[in-house]
């Protein structure tokens, strides 16, 4: 398996700071905030890796990724979005790397302590989406469950039906980007990895994992506080 780190976007909500750099490379604790991404996908032994990235400092990663093998990377590839066209057209840019195989995709802004080893070694068809419980769920995808199943997911719904976010973190078969072939621009003119992720539950084809431990993305003020001071509470507490 493959993985695909998404790192494009202009990272509007986090101006003044996006104004010098890629909002993934800003720094989280010690490392900057594309590292723990990833960590996410090396330690599940995914060390074949594209980062898609965009806007007008997408150079800068040249400079800190290098060739990625510092980081446990054994074949790095970059792609550039050239518009802000949405995760779903992100992805895209993905086809010809996946040669036909599975992916795992995490968004640049997401920090994890969750091993995906298991999820990544016991995946065989469909698509795989990971779910945590969040303050803040109108921020997200929201699943709708039948039981034990998901149905539906709601793009950041006013009226959140439960707590569970579908995080950043996904793992699909190659139907994907024919499903992303099949998806029309929303409202705000994106092709929304929510209609791609509905696809795959309206043929019975989406699975759930909660993620059971610290999760967050770092794409709001407030959130990259929050995920600046859970690692660096966390990597005192290893050195204790």
């Amino acid at each position: 398996m493959k993985g695909v780190i998404l790192a494009g976007g202009l990272g509007t909500r986090l101006y003044p700071l996006t104004k010098v750099t890629n909002k993934h490379l800003l720094p989280v604790f010690d490392k900057p905030m594309v590292f723990y991404p990833i960590s996410t996908l090396v330690k599940a032994s995914i060390t074949d890796i594209m980062v898609v990235t965009g806007g007008p400092h997408c150079g800068d990663f040249l400079g800190v990724l290098k060739n990625g093998q510092e980081l446990g990377i054994k074949h790095l590839e970059y792609a550039y979005q050239e518009k802000e066209g949405g995760i779903a057209d992100a992805l895209r840019l993905a086809e010809n790397f996946a040669d036909g195989g599975d992916l795992a995709v995490i968004l640049g802004d997401n920090t994890t302590d969750f091993d995906i080893s298991e999820d990544v070694s016991n995946f065989k068809d469909g698509a795989l989406v990971f779910l945590k419980e969040v303050p803040d769920p109108e921020r997200f995808g929201i699943p709708v469950f039948d039981g034990e199943k998901i149905t539906q997911i709601l793009e950041k719904p006013k009226d959140p039906p439960n707590n569970f976010a579908v995080t950043g973190l996904y793992i699909y078969d190659n139907k994907v980007f024919d499903f992303i072939r099949k998806n029309k621009p929303s409202q705000r003119g994106e092709l929304e990895i929510t209609d791609v992720n509905n696809h795959y539950a309206g043929e019975g084809k989406l699975g759930y994992r909660k993620i059971d431990g610290f999760w967050r993305d770092a794409g709001t003020f407030e959130t990259l506080l929050e995920v600046n001071n859970f690692w660096a509470k966390k990597a005192e507490d290893e050195r204790k």
